[in-house]
């Protein structure tokens, strides 16, 4: 396989994070304390610009004259352009519309009509969605589901974009963008850490320090129980959440290349190695709080911010749920070291942004919202409102980074190897029709184990054979 992102994902050097340790800590210190369906139904639902230019391209229409890089390019773009977004939460969706404001604004006669949808509806109908009438331009992940549609020419070739904004992304986050067949299908926006959070002002109180190792994990767990907390937040009412935590105990205990090829499927479920994992997982289970297929991870958000419970393995987007002073008060930790042998060498990170549909409607339009999208301009906007993710852009403004948006871009960078997570890193027919029943099912039951496996393995060999 060719060095490409998903299932083998990139580096955190290679995406492009110029902020080393000793300049993060710099900064910190500098700033104080860190501070099936044709189309889906709509949900009710700065900074310094950098003011490079990208090369300009001698072909592509809009996307050529839409401007390059930071620019966004002012007046080319006309007529009206939809946008299908799976950004259904509040803070993510008045970013999104911010972008899409700032583009209007620099294309008087460009309109950008957003259909927001429901995340999760979103992600489960994608397949269906693309081949009925989709949006000209929508929301998606980078790496193997990017890649997945590209192959079946659901996706538009965008290659022509890129000329126009790859000099302000790094050679990695193109590859994360660039589909089997060497063309680009999608623009970079930002990319985030999982990881443990919780409330420094609880471990304060409670007299919890940061555990380093599993052992250390279960010693504070039993802790936090004695004192009346839920010691893990859980949900699992949407199928994906339980992912990260079986993404970092696969990572923790058998390292990155088992999960690179085990999302592969080279590698087969009933393996010990699997088995281990979920043995692991079921010692974390007996912290975790109950009834999570009931619960959205934005309760299980609630939950933390309530003090109802002392730790949340989640994205960093858990911080849309927080304002004011328990924003301040969020703080967040690399999972803790399970396997000498790999550490914390590798975590579950992202990348979000948009693809083209296949035949837009208004293709040169597209082309120019997405030129624009990927500009350092486009990604300081979005980012001032949705201040819990990382830029993609190299020339994106980094002074304004609050103390978890720091603290993000240092775990990235300090990384060795940095996953896309599960249901990116996969199949998605195998992802959400073998994984999600199979993981609920674990935590309904986390005794059976070999059972389990089994039953995976069997089903992985079908799909993996297809």
């Amino acid at each position: 396989m060719t060095r490409r992102f998903g299932p083998t994902s990139p580096s955190p050097r290679e995406v492009g994070f110029r902020v080393d340790r000793r300049t993060m800590l710099k900064g910190i210190a500098g700033a104080g304390a860190l501070a099936a369906v044709p189309t889906l139904a709509a949900c009710g639902g700065s900074s310094s610009p950098s003011g490079s230019s990208a090369p300009a391209s001698s072909s592509g229409g809009a996307a050529a004259s839409a401007g390059t890089g930071s620019a966004g390019g002012a007046g080319a773009a006309k007529g009206t352009i939809t946008f299908g977004s799976n950004g259904s939460d509040a803070v993510p969706k008045a970013a999104y519309q911010a972008v899409a404001d700032a583009f209007k604004a620099k294309n008087s006669g460009a309109d950008v009509k957003i259909n927001t949808v429901d995340h999760n509806t979103f992600q489960e109908q994608i397949n269906s969605y693309l081949q009925g009438k989709p949006d000209d331009v929508f929301t998606w992940f980078a790496g193997y589901r990017m890649r997945f549609f590209a192959a079946k020419n659901l996706a538009g070739d965008i290659s022509d974009v890129w000329q126009n904004i790859g000099a302000d992304f790094s050679d990695a986050f193109k590859q994360a963008s660039t589909g089997d067949d060497g063309k680009q299908y999608f623009v970079p926006i930002y990319n985030y850490p999982w990881a443990v959070f919780y409330r420094k002002s609880v471990f304060e109180k409670g007299g919890y320090t940061v555990p380093k190792t599993w052992d250390e994990l279960k010693a504070l767990a039993t802790k936090m129980k004695g004192d009346g907390l839920a010691p893990v937040g859980f949900a699992d009412k949407d199928g994906w959440p339980a992912m990260g935590t079986f993404d970092i105990i696969n990572m923790r205990v058998n390292g990155y290349q088992f999960h690179v090829d085990l999302m592969a499927g080279k590698e087969s479920w009933e393996d010990a190695k699997v088995k281990d994992v979920f043995s692991h997982w079921a010692e974390l289970l007996q912290f975790s709080e109950q009834g999570a297929l009931g619960r959205t991870w934005q309760e299980a958000a609630g939950n933390l911010k309530n003090k109802k419970s002392g730790m949340y393995v989640l994205g960093s987007f858990v911080g849309q749920q927080f304002t004011g002073a328990d924003l301040e008060d969020l703080d967040f930790f690399a999972f803790p070291e399970i396997n000498p042998e790999h550490g914390t060498d590798s975590i579950d990170a992202p990348i979000d942004g948009l693809m083209m549909a296949k035949k837009p409607k208004n293709e040169e339009g597209a082309k120019a919202f997405l030129t624009y999208v990927g500009s350092a301009e486009a990604e300081n906007t979005y980012l001032k409102t949705d201040s819990n993710d990382v830029a993609a852009n190299k020339q994106a403004d980094t002074s304004g980074y609050n103390a978890l948006q720091k603290k993000a871009a240092e775990l990235i960078g300090a990384s060795k190897n940095i996953a896309q997570f599960l249901d990116r890193d996969t199949r998605p027919d195998f992802a959400s029709t073998v994984i999600i029943p199979s993981f609920q099912s674990f935590i309904k039951n986390p005794k059976d184990i070999d059972g389990l496996t089994k039953n995976i393995q069997s089903q992985a060999k079908s799909i993996f054979a297809s």
